[in-house]
């Protein structure tokens, strides 16, 4: 059956639009829920619940050292949305080891708890954002207050499951360079972890962090002292003005990971890398994947916050600097036209089984 719609003369096919009404409910019952399951990681009641037997809302609460009204409350809501276990007759609940999986800390890089982080973060500067439809600019940094916290939070699982032992021996001949003690700069190091994680896994090797956040590499800093670690510097600059203040061919090895397409003029950052990159050093580019092309994105179960992270921060964040927006979604295309216009001769793109968000570019000179 069609119908016609009071606003338009195209007609309208009623269960395609029923069907629609539906996925919308669903979508906004969800979001619902992605909140809850944010509260869930950052009270650690996931990883509370993962080591409890079936239990009451005043046991768990207690167990998590926290209120058990609002407790009670989470886990009803958290029981609605099918997440976790209940027994209505003992008044328990349980978190299924099958849930657990993708929601406790032990799920590593798995753990989709901590990517609902976003959800919230992304939902404070909504306001800011819709003013720039209509008046263009963007949203600073300054309006995201755990953003680099969250991006810690996040990018640290992947690092520690397989920087060290995926990664490096990913590019060709990487580890013998760090081995024999190379000089090494990462570009956007935000909270240094990775730069970090390298150091300690290559003492010989001499690593420096550039980061335009004050907090993020007082973050860094203060890690590589608990590690005591002597190998690290951790520098506070504006990574496009590398070039002027790094000498050129200075570093055998650039690393940036998810750090590009934030950039203000990421093309100027690019060819900034290449300058100070020795003839035949290898750049590694670790960013979001996807395809320049947004019909080629459709099958990513994750493509429309692609885009939504996009347009609520890495792309207004861009634009607040007066640059290019680029994008989260810039893609595999775009990301290797760049890299060739910036000097590089070879680009080779891989994907790495622990990382299923980013691909792995090896640019060499």
């Amino acid at each position: 059956m069609t119908l016609t719609s009071e606003t338009t003369t195209a007609p309208v096919e009623t269960s395609a639009a029923e069907e629609f009404a539906e996925r919308m409910l669903g979508v906004f019952n969800d979001a619902s829920l992605c909140l809850l399951l944010t509260v869930g990681h950052r009270t650690g009641l996931f990883d509370t619940m993962d080591a409890l037997p079936p239990s009451t809302s005043v046991e768990i609460a207690a167990a998590a050292g926290l209120d058990e009204r609002y407790v009670r409350e989470w886990l009803d809501g958290v029981t609605a949305g099918r997440v976790v276990e209940h027994d209505p007759e003992r008044s328990s609940y349980w978190l299924p080891a099958e849930h657990a999986a993708s929601l406790t800390a032990a799920a590593g890089p798995g753990n989709l708890a901590r990517l609902m982080q976003y959800i919230p973060l992304l939902a404070q500067v909504e306001e800011q954002v819709v003013s720039c439809f209509r008046s263009g600019g963007g949203v600073g940094y300054e309006a995201y207050p755990r953003f680099h916290a969250v991006m810690a939070d996040d990018s640290s699982a992947n690092h520690d499951a397989g920087l060290v032992d995926v990664v490096v021996p990913l590019v060709p001949g990487l580890r013998d360079t760090l081995t024999a003690g190379a000089a090494v700069a990462d570009v956007g190091c935000g909270s240094g972890h990775a730069v970090n994680l390298l150091a300690r896994a290559f003492p010989d090797s001499r690593f420096v962090g550039y980061d335009f956040s004050p907090e993020a590499i007082e973050t860094a800093r203060t890690e590589s002292a608990e590690w005591g670690l002597t190998n690290t510097e951790f520098v506070v600059r504006d990574v496009a003005e590398l070039a002027a203040v790094c000498a050129a061919g200075e570093y055998d090895v650039v690393t940036a990971f998810d750090a590009i397409h934030d950039q203000a003029h990421p093309a100027t950052v690019l060819a900034n890398i290449a300058t100070i990159l020795k003839p035949g050093g290898t750049f590694l580019m670790v960013d979001v994947r996807a395809s320049s092309h947004v019909h080629e994105n459709f099958d990513d179960p994750t493509a429309a916050f692609l885009y939504t992270v996009s347009l609520m921060h890495c792309m207004t964040v861009s634009l607040a600097q007066g640059g290019d927006g680029l994008g989260t979604a810039w893609g595999r295309q775009t990301a290797v036209r760049m890299l060739a216009e910036a000097g590089f001769a070879r680009v080779d793109v891989h994907e790495v089984e622990t990382d299923p968000i980013n691909s792995y570019y090896v640019a060499t000179r």
